[in-house]
């Protein structure tokens, strides 16, 4: 049965990988490994992340569709669908349109139900360099929202 990420490319985050940065996808994210960073899908594909048993993320994730076997610490957003199955642990709050959750999940943090247009991820305009110094630059990027 072919569903709406069969046709997209799909990612695998190995069990002996590490990520250290933010992550932006479309498609299907499959976590084995450790990702230390923001992950965000882009907002003009469909996308899903599948975090699996050993899989941990430590950054936010904003997803329209997420499975969770494995560790979290950050914020989870997901406009679409997200499960929670029997091994998930997530360490923050979970922004949800749908959610399943298994027996033996664990969400420390709160649940708390969005609709699908609060949660949509947004587009962002280019940076702007808004001051620069001899070491340091400071950089802008504003949020559009994706009609």
């Amino acid at each position: 049965m072919k569903n709406k990420f069969s046709e997209n490319v799909t990612t695998l985050i190995s069990k002996s990988t590490e990520i250290i940065g933010d992550l932006n996808f479309s498609g299907t994210l499959e976590v084995e490994g450790k990702i230390k960073g923001n992950i965000y899908a882009n907002p003009d594909a469909p996308a899903e992340i599948r975090i699996r048993e050993n899989g941990f993320v430590q950054g936010e994730i904003k997803v329209p569709s997420i499975i969770i076997n494995g560790m979290v610490e950050g914020d989870v957003y997901s406009s679409d669908h997200i499960e929670l199955a029997a091994k998930a642990r997530v360490v923050g709050n979970v922004y949800y349109n749908l959610i399943e959750m298994v027996m033996g999940s664990e969400v420390n943090g709160s649940l708390l139900h969005r609709s699908p247009e609060e949660l949509k991820p947004k587009k962002l305009e280019k940076p702007t360099v808004v001051s620069s110094e001899r070491d340091s630059v400071v950089v802008e990027a504003a949020a559009k929202a994706s009609s």
